[in-house]
């Protein structure tokens, strides 16, 4: 395998499980320095230790939560203390939030959204400048078919936010790939991985067929090769690119009621 990566040193944010390990791995086995981010320490120190014993490269944790607005500038600052310049940016920290928008307190919204949007501007804003210094960096930004789709009931900003990170992929690598610098959403639907414990929907996603589901390992693999290609949005798996032409080109209403059906199968309303 290419070891591309030695001598550059890569972020992830969000690496204590899933996608995030998944693309610790995938860098750690490119040469890639590796940082890894996220709240439960202990995991990441897991993690850091089989990197250096599997991959041979640098490992460390940096314990951080994101949604803490001071993190992102704490986390950075933590970064330079150590003389670490970041290469590859893996915004992948992330999570829902179920039920209808007016039922949870504006806190833990406000929390959402700072992880899921305000921290991922953030760290990239910091992180950039040396990245177009250097002419040479990568951005991953971990978005979702649901940002494709429209959105039914339940995890009511769940969608908005990944629309989001596509759009804003799109324009800062319209702005920086002619520096060096590529940036590309990435964008699984269903992957097997700890998300719908937390959000307390695994029996729910658990009936839907085996087809439309990914594992992490393979999302993180196609996901790294997308932004090295310099593609500004990718969508995981042939099923999940055919849904979301699908989305593109048959009748706005008719998408939103198929939507709204199927998503009343997996998604907390009550």
């Amino acid at each position: 395998m290419e070891r591309e990566g030695t001598g550059r040193t890569a972020l992830v944010t969000g690496a204590s499980a899933g996608i995030g390990a998944a693309f610790a791995r995938v860098l750690a086995a490119r040469g890639y320095r590796v940082v890894l981010t996220a709240r439960r320490v202990d995991r990441l120190e897991a993690l850091a230790r089989e990197l250096r014993e599997r991959y041979g490269v640098d490992a460390e944790a940096v314990a951080a939560d994101l949604a803490d607005p001071a993190a992102p500038a704490h986390l950075v600052a933590a970064l330079h203390g150590r003389g670490l310049q970041i290469d590859v940016l893996v915004n992948n920290a992330g999570y829902g939030v179920p039920g209808r928008f007016d039922q949870p307190a504006w806190e833990i919204h406000e929390a959402f959204l700072q992880v899921m949007v305000t921290a991922v501007c953030e760290l990239t804003h910091r992180l950039m400048p040396g990245m177009i210094e250097r002419r040479w960096g990568r951005i991953i930004n971990i978005a979702s078919l649901a940002g494709h789709v429209p959105a039914p009931a339940g995890h009511t900003l769940y969608g908005a936010s990944k629309s989001f990170l596509i759009r804003f992929s799109e324009a800062l690598a319209a702005e920086r790939a002619a520096d060096g610098v590529f940036t590309t959403a990435v964008c699984p639907g269903f992957t097997y991985s700890e998300f719908h414990d937390v959000t307390g929907t695994r029996a729910q996603v658990s009936q839907l067929p085996s087809f439309l589901w990914m594992d992490a390992a393979t999302v993180a693999e196609e996901g790294y090769a997308a932004v090295m290609r310099g593609e500004p949005v990718y969508i995981n798996g042939r099923v999940n690119r055919t849904l979301a032409w699908l989305a593109r080109v048959l009748p706005a209403g008719l998408v939103r009621r198929l939507a709204g059906a199927s998503g009343s199968r997996f998604r907390h309303t009550d």
